[in-house]
């Protein structure tokens, strides 16, 4: 560019005379950084002046090399090893020193060259910041050039090789170094929390056993950062991709990293209160073994300046060790110590414990310089592209969640850098684009995968009944997600990463919204909700949305609406207290029980359920009629007074029992009278309307147990129904403001009306019997009075009809196919209440005398079944077991009804004496009489409507 400017300045509007100080300071700039020859001009400076010859200093040279070489022989031994810390930055300095060396005296000694290179078979490379990796081989090339032609070609090679070798073994070994390092690391960190507790007995022990620990401590960090940096730093230098294995084997050994300063974290008050007494202790060793050297001094009696400047130095040695474990003090210390070992002051083995206990109270006094230089993960900044591969491992493990702390605490080491950054670019949008990128690798690979699957295996649980649960845990592996919720919060930079939480939200939003889209499916999320719960302990929110909040099937207003249509479509079950839809175009049938119609009730209020019982009785009026009708038919009564009195003329014969063949005969006579066009008899048309009949005497029971259902659900929340306090007085009491002595007595009157409508509970079906029983019973209507007679031949009908629908159940017939129908004997039993005619249907033993006839027509099947046996008729026999199977199924049908019968009879207070019914209605009309209240007189048959009550 400088030189397209040179061609033509005038172009670029710049003149000569300021373009050759511009080109002068680019050269500068380029020279000395661009070119990175910083360190190589701060070395071939001129260090000799007028005042002092460096270069022809023969004494220095010589003292300079002898230290050099004893620095190397300190620092050689512990390089690569476990115990090394800093020994690897020393190097770097060695090796920087020698060529210092070199550039002040030209003299090179090749063995000790030889020695410096030959470094690269214990470190292939030097971590200096970031991911910045320094070689010695090819630093020592780079400043000492003519230094290559004394190490040729095979021997670069050799230590190119030496590299990869080391980076493909250690690829290799990653996986059992860290389990190795993870064991080490566990171990330490559970006997620091032993040390934590203090021995007042042993505490000259205890100090060196924590001496020990601390040291442990920043000996692993050392060794595990040293590990995880060069191999890291290796992959990108030589440009060798990663494995799977090896990268979460490093990821692991980083979060042993932060396990450590962690630990020493937690510890921190109890290191500061031991460290004062552990460097004392050190330092008082120290001394010892000085104090020993100084007596072994003064001891010789030949005096020397020599001896009296070791004696000096000890002394100065003592006094820089008798207080505090500053830098200061620890540098004049290894000064001193330089001048005090010689003259063989010390013996050896003084000597090598003496550097021991030195070495120790260097680290112990710098141990959190040390320790952030050890877990310092800043270099992560420039390696994590890991981490998507180390959260997606996590997410598919489950176990160890709560090791993501430490990988988000190395993490934010890199925030430090970021900050000092000198770019035109300011700092906090590097800090925004990194948040940015880590949140998003989480939420990819964790947390959205981790909601869907919840989401998914909620949706498969609460639809298992519905399909077979393919997923095998032996195909296919099942994360353990309540190990990740359990994951506390993570804290990355302004904002709280709660898992639990953010999966808690996830779904709200989901269940919202998909009950939104089908409000009929509200039911199916709230399971879904419901099994969050109980299977991951996840707190969702309830939806609250506006309708279809409430399972009410059919709804109690359109059944009152069209409750002549309801009886005729739908069957009633007595026992399970449920309607069941006759007939359906549909796969399912619809249902109806006690809690849809008490959440109709809840959302309709509690005054439907008298206005339900009106429409009944206007329904029943209508029935009743019909039923007039049938029985004042010339036809029907004749047959009932002709059978009546064959049954009163020959009972003693007879046994007392209306015979079975008169009920068989009138059945078949009905029907030659004619049938409809659906091919129903008289017959069959009068027993549907009984069952009608009956089925709204069900549904009006019904309407009762839940509103009993629905008053109890409403009022469990008040303490005591015996003592309800007023609100209102309270209010007034303490004088509170109007709205809220008006609120007080609206609360009061919702709760007066809920335990009236609980404790009272209006007695419908008494109601229903007293409003039709005179009409039914009066003289003018003495053609009812045979209904009795009718029972026989209808139950016979009911039967047949019974078994014809159970058997088209098991054809999966859609036409007259039903396994219950109680509604006709809730009706009969109405009826007979009615007309009071129980104990003149009790009269023909009309049930004894279904089993005496079935009992005889067994007998009579077995007798022939006995006389065929042993007769190649197979046919025979096959008729035989059918008939038995009849007869069996007719039997059983008719115990059915006569169950049903009897438990019906018992809703309208059947089954009492008549010197028991006398004794209630005597104690009635004494009650009457006693509170002066007259009874209204019931609605004759054919009245108006029954009062509002009902």
């Amino acid at each position: 560019m400088i030189k397209s400017v040179h061609s033509n300045p005038t172009l670029f509007g710049i003149s000569m005379d300021k373009l050759k100080p511009f080109e002068k300071v680019i050269s500068q700039i380029e020279t000395q950084l661009l070119q990175g020859r910083i360190f190589l001009g701060c070395m071939e400076q001129g260090f000799d002046d007028g005042k002092a010859f460096v270069s022809k200093n023969c004494v220095f040279a010589e003292e300079f090399f002898i230290n050099l070489r004893n620095i190397f022989a300190q620092v050689e031994p512990k390089l690569g090893e476990l115990n090394e810390i800093d020994t690897r930055a020393k190097l770097v300095g060695i090796c920087a020193l020698y060529v210092l060396h070199f550039y002040l005296f030209r003299t090179v000694d090749r063995k000790q060259f030889k020695q410096i290179w030959d470094t690269y078979k214990k470190v292939p490379a030097v971590p200096l910041v970031a991911n910045i990796l320094w070689f010695p081989d090819q630093f020592l090339l780079m400043q000492l050039p003519h230094m290559a032609k004394s190490m040729d070609r095979k021997a670069q090679d050799a230590v190119k090789n030496q590299r990869l070798n080391y980076l493909q073994q250690k690829s290799q070994s990653l996986p059992k170094d860290a389990q190795i390092s993870y064991h080490q690391v566990t171990s330490w960190m559970i006997r620091m929390e032993l040390a934590a507790q203090p021995d007042g007995e042993r505490l000259l022990e205890d100090l060196n056993h924590r001496t020990s620990l601390l040291v442990q401590g920043l000996m692993l960090s050392w060794s595990i950062s040293n590990q995880v940096k060069t191999v890291m730093n290796l992959h990108v230098t030589l440009a060798k991709p990663m494995t799977k294995t090896s990268v979460l084997a490093l990821c692991r050994m980083i979060e042993m990293l932060k396990a450590i300063e962690a630990t020493f974290h937690k510890h921190t008050m109890h290191i500061c209160e031991n460290i004062t007494h552990i460097v004392q202790h050190l330092g008082y060793i120290a001394l010892t073994a000085i104090n020993a050297a100084k007596k072994r001094l003064v001891a010789d009696k030949k005096y020397s300046e020599r001896r009296l400047d070791v004696l000096s130095a000890l002394v100065l040695a003592e006094k820089a060790l008798n207080g505090p474990g500053t830098k200061e003090r620890r540098l004049i210390t290894h000064l001193a110590m330089a001048l005090g070992t010689q003259l063989k002051s010390f013996k050896e083995d003084e000597l090598t414990s003496f550097n021991s206990v030195m070495r120790k109270l260097d680290l112990i006094c710098e141990l959190r310089e040390k320790l952030q230089g050890a877990c310092d993960c800043s270099f992560m900044y420039w390696h994590r592209v890991v981490f998507p591969t180390y959260v997606t491992d996590l997410y598919e493990n489950g176990e160890g969640g709560h090791r993501i702390h430490y990988m988000f605490g190395a993490l934010r080491d890199c925030v430090p850098p970021m900050l000092v950054t000198r770019h035109e670019v300011s700092p906090q949008v590097l800090l925004d684009n990194f948040d940015k990128e880590i949140y998003g690798h989480l939420k990819e690979h964790l947390l959205d995968p981790l909601c869907r699957d919840i989401e998914t295996d909620l949706r498969l649980h609460s639809h298992s009944h519905l399909q077979l649960d393919d997923r095998n845990p032996f195909r296919v592996g099942l994360t353990p997600f309540l190990h990740l919720l359990k994951i506390r919060p993570v804290r990355f930079f302004d904002r709280l990463i709660n898992i639990k939480a953010y999966v808690e939200n996830y779904l709200d939003k989901t269940f919202y919204n998909l009950t939104t889209v089908a409000l009929h499916d509200w039911k199916t999320y709230g399971e879904m909700r419901s099994l969050a719960k109980h299977k991951y302990g996840l707190k969702t929110v309830e939806a609250h949305l506006p309708s279809q909040t409430l399972e009410q099937g059919l709804d109690v207003l359109e059944i009152m609406r069209n409750i002549h249509v309801f009886v005729s479509r739908y069957l009633y079950n007595l026992n399970n207290q449920i309607f069941i839809e006759s007939s359906s175009n549909n796969k399912h049938l619809n249902t109806i029980n006690i809690r849809h119609i008490a959440n109709s009730i809840r959302t309709h209020g509690i005054g439907i359920m008298n206005t339900t019982v009106n429409f009944t009785y206007q329904f029943l009026r209508k029935k009743f009629y019909i039923f007039s009708q049938f029985l004042y038919d010339e036809h029907i009564k004749s047959r009932l007074l002709k059978d009546l009195r064959f049954f009163r003329e020959n009972k003693t014969q007879q046994n007392q029992k209306y015979p079975f063949e008169r009920a068989e005969k009138f059945n078949k006579g009905i029907r030659k009278l004619g049938l409809s066009p659906d091919g129903l008899s008289c017959l069959d048309q009068f027993r549907n309307l009984i069952s009608q009949i009956g089925n709204a005497m069900g549904y009006v029971r019904m309407i009762r147990s839940g509103g009993l259902h629905c008053c109890s659900n409403a009022i469990c929340f008040i303490p005591d129904l015996d003592d309800i306090v007023s609100f209102e007085e309270l209010c007034k009491e303490e004088n509170m403001s109007d709205e809220c002595v008006k609120a007080a007595a609206k609360l009061d009157a919702v709760i007066g009306n809920l335990t009236k409508n609980f404790s009272e509970g209006t007695e419908y079906f008494k109601l229903l019997v007293d409003v039709f029983a005179p009409a039914f019973r009066d003289p003018k209507n003495m053609h009812l009075r045979n209904f009795f007679v009718i029972l026989p031949p209808l139950t016979l009908n009911f039967v047949e009809h019974s078994i014809t629908c159970k058997e088209r159940m098991n054809r999966k017939s859609k036409i007259e196919a039903s396994f219950t129908d109680d509604g006709f004997a809730m009706g009969l039993a109405y009826i007979l209440k009615l007309l009071d005619q129980y104990y003149d249907f009790d009269s023909l033993h009309w049930f004894t005398s279904v089993k005496v006839k079935f009992s005889k027509e067994k007998a009579d099947a077995k007798k022939q079944q006995d006389s065929v046996t042993g007769r190649a008729d197979e046919k025979l026999q096959q008729t035989i077991q059918l008939t038995f199977k009849r007869l069996e199924i007719y039997e059983q049908e008719f115990d059915i009804l006569n169950y049903s019968l009897s438990s019906a009879r018992i809703f309208f207070r059947a089954d009492l004496t008549a010197a028991e019914e006398k004794e209630i209605k005597k104690g009635d009309k004494n009650d009457q009489e006693k509170t002066g209240n007259q009874t209204q007189k019931p609605l004759g048959y054919g009245s108006q409507p029954p009062p509002t009550v009902l």
